[in-house]
């Protein structure tokens, strides 16, 4: 079985990780079976020895990758230590993360609140992306983005809102933008529930584009694939 680090670094609100799950129990459903599971709570100062993991999955948060917590910080630099040495997904903060971490830079976008379910140019194709697409469509929740891609990274997915939606380095990191682990019912009931921080029409499109078909299960695919392989 191949052995998965879940790098957790932020929880769902209460009322929906009781309805939805937390976010590993989100992942170990997109990635279904095949694999074995372990969970290091980041913000409590735990985090795994890459070599003992054949990859590492870190996860989205609320926090932003250029806040001074220390466990910002700590995670940063296990990234840095860790390139190499496992194979690393990255998804929304851990995208971000991993961008930041490997010379790259997060900025609150000027462009607002991306959510609902956003549509990605496939830029680069990769042998583990497959079946092949020329788009897909994912859940996405944030207003943080990369705005400068790291040098040696290069761009898998993107739109016009999130130019750097999927990074790729060498054949042993990736990370997205986006929320394939989300299912719809889990974004919709996220992103209703945060009318009072987000403009309400804008909150209602992206409820309304949330019934639309979505790519979850291909792109799921290809982050089971990357971890396989």
């Amino acid at each position: 079985m191949t052995r998965i680090a879940i790098l957790e670094t932020g929880a769902p609100p209460p009322a929906l990780a009781a309805r939805h799950g937390d976010y590993p129990a989100m992942f170990r459903d997109l990635l279904g079976d095949g694999f074995t599971f372990e969970t290091f709570d980041v913000q409590a100062g735990r985090t795994p020895d890459p070599a003992a993991f054949d990859a590492a999955i870190i996860t989205g948060s609320s926090a932003g990758v250029y806040e001074t917590d220390a466990w910002i910080g700590a995670l940063l630099d296990w990234i840095r230590a860790a390139k190499g040495r496992t194979r690393l997904v990255g998804v929304c903060f851990g995208h971000q993360a991993m961008a930041q971490a490997l010379g790259g830079r997060v900025e609150k976008s000027e462009r607002g609140w991306g959510v609902g379910l956003h549509r990605y140019q496939v830029v680069s194709s990769e042998p583990w992306m497959t079946p092949a697409a020329s788009a897909v469509a994912i859940p996405a929740s944030h207003q943080d983005q990369v705005v400068e891609k790291p040098e040696d990274a290069r761009v898998l997915l993107r739109s016009d809102f999130t130019p750097f939606a999927g990074l790729a380095w060498g054949e042993d990191a990736i990370s997205f933008q986006a929320h394939p682990e989300f299912t719809p019912a889990f974004a919709t009931d996220l992103t209703a529930g945060r009318h009072d921080r987000i403009d309400p029409a804008l909150v209602a499109r992206a409820v309304d584009s949330l019934k639309a078909a979505d790519d979850r299960e291909l792109v799921g695919g290809w982050i089971r694939r990357f971890l396989s392989d």
